[in-house]
C-alpha cells in the first residue's frame, strides 16, 4: 500500500489528508510534504488520518517533527482520527498529551488550539 496525500485550505488552516500506510518507506514522503507546507508559511496544520491504514514509529516521528516545525512559528498541528487501532498507538506512546486529536476536520479547525 502506498501513501497518497492532498492538501486544501479551510479558513486559516491547511488540511493535509493522508491515505494509505505511514511506515519506514513512506514516512520520508510525509516529512517532505510537512516541510514544504511549513516553508510555504502554513503554520496551522490539520492532519487528517481517517484514511490511514497503518502507522508505525517512523510515522509518529515524522508527525512529532512536523509539530516541532510549526511550533517554531507559533503554529499548531492537530490530528483528525477516529480509528481505534491508530488512536491506540497515540495512547500507548503518550502522544495524546502532545497532539490535539479530533473526531473531524471541522472540529479541529473550530476548537481552540
Amino acid at each position: 500500500m502506498d501513501l497518497s496525500m492532498s492538501t486544501r485550505t479551510e479558513g486559516d488552516a491547511t488540511v493535509l489528508e493522508i491515505a494509505g500506510e505511514i511506515d519506514v518507506y513512506t514516512a520520508p514522503k510525509l516529512r517532505e510534504q510537512l516541510v514544504d507546507l511549513v516553508n510555504a508559511g502554513s503554520y496551522q496544520l490539520v492532519v487528517d488520518l481517517e484514511r490511514v491504514e497503518f502507522l508505525d514509529s517512523t510515522g509518529l516521528g515524522v508527525l512529532v517533527g512536523g509539530l516541532k516545525r510549526v511550533r517554531a512559528h507559533d503554529g499548531s498541528l492537530s490530528l483528525v482520527c477516529t480509528q481505534e487501532r491508530i488512536l491506540k498507538i497515540f495512547r500507548i506512546t503518550g502522544l495524546t498529551k502532545v497532539f490535539p486529536i479530533h473526531a473531524s476536520v471541522e472540529q479541529a479547525i473550530t476548537e481552540p488550539k
